[in-house]
């Protein structure tokens, strides 16, 4: 008896997906818990495997939209996979008879003449091209759609605002720089720039709690938590997974989750959990080169932080013009429920923190 391949229910918000990759094609053979088929859906990436061995018999091509329980495919049990065919042989060119060369003719004293004109090549006028060969039109991927999606909503719903400001990166450089051998030998990750944002964000969202907040209708929701989205860039677009209750993690914890879902993220693993519940986001653009931008809200939240480039820039320390290592930092945010004074707070408070990184290690 066949046995029925559906698409499984990823989450109680999804209701469709494309399946992008069969990793069985039509015809082959597969073994039970094999990979089967690659699901992509508007949040995460989805490895489905077989669901018992035998021969495979798909149903839709790769790239088509499927919907939650669909049919997609069938496993025959009791039959043997074809085997490969092998390339058919082509037949020998027949051979034609040899043909006497003919004799040839005795060599005629001729009066002598002008050459013959060369003829005038002809020059081939290329085809026109066709139009369709200077754009491709494909479909949006479920991720794709659903970060446009999120964009729009945001610009629609929030009235968004940023604020800027700048830190010296100076203190957090030369305490990683100290601490690096020492800390990736003790906990088998890097300490990176990322841990020393996290804990500066739940220092200020402690010290301003009108940013850890969000709308719901009439109502104004405030957050106990503090758990941050970290944006991780893939190649199917950005998504954001959530550190949880960073008040309570060390530097060493920060960095061993935000490690793991990055490895996760890369090999499209990342489950619709590890996306959902944030309060607040951090989105370094300083990793692709960007010197200063204006991030959109994820929306519920109220707060976005963006972090930048470092670079060594001439400022005033002391009454001196010195050259110090610089980022850029925005905040991006909902002014239906932060003030402004209250976004700016928040920004020094980070700015304070990251310039001052004692501050982070003693909870001062």
């Amino acid at each position: 008896m066949k046995v029925e391949v559906t698409i499984p229910s990823v989450g109680e918000s999804i209701t469709s997906g494309v399946l992008s990759i069969w990793h069985k094609k039509d015809g082959e053979q597969v073994a039970a818990d094999e990979l089967l088929f690659t699901l992509e859906t508007d949040k995460v990436s989805q490895e489905v495997n077989a669901p018992a061995a035998g021969v495979v018999s798909t149903k839709v091509a790769e790239g088509t939209e499927v919907k939650i329980g669909q049919l997609v495919a069938e496993i025959d049990p009791a039959a043997t996979g074809a085997a490969p065919v092998a390339p058919a042989t082509p037949a020998p060119t027949p051979t034609a008879a040899p043909v006497a060369a003919p004799t040839p003719a005795p060599v005629v004293a001729a009066p002598k003449s002008s050459p013959a004109p060369t003829p005038t090549p002809v020059l081939a006028t290329p085809a026109p091209t066709s139009s369709d060969s200077r754009a491709v039109r494909k479909k949006m991927t479920p991720l794709r759609r659903k970060i446009a999606a999120q964009l729009v909503k945001a610009q629609h719903t929030a009235a968004i605002l940023t604020t800027f400001n700048e830190c010296d990166m100076s203190a957090v450089m030369s305490l990683r720089k100290a601490l690096q051998e020492d800390f990736s030998k003790k906990h088998g990750v890097k300490l990176g720039f990322m841990s020393f944002f996290v804990k500066a964000v739940i220092d200020a969202l402690q010290a301003v709690p009108a940013i850890n907040s969000r709308i719901d209708g009439d109502d104004l929701i405030l957050n106990n938590s503090y758990d941050v989205g970290v944006a991780v860039g893939t190649e199917k677009g950005l998504v954001v997974p959530v550190v949880r209750d960073c008040e309570k993690l060390s530097f060493a914890d920060i960095e061993t989750r935000l490690a793991a879902y990055a490895a996760k993220a890369r090999e499209g693993k990342i489950s619709l959990d590890d996306l959902s519940g944030g309060v607040f986001t951090i989105s370094n653009g300083g990793v692709y080169g960007s010197l200063l931008s204006t991030p959109i809200l994820n929306p519920p939240q109220s707060g976005i932080l963006g972090m930048h480039k470092i670079q060594e820039r001439p400022v005033v320390v002391n009454g001196q013009i010195v050259a110090r290592p610089m980022m850029y930092l925005a905040l991006s945010y909902d002014h239906r429920v932060v003030d402004g004074k209250d976004a700016v707070t928040f920004l020094i408070r980070v700015k304070d923190c990251i310039e001052n990184p004692a501050r982070l290690l003693l909870g001062a």
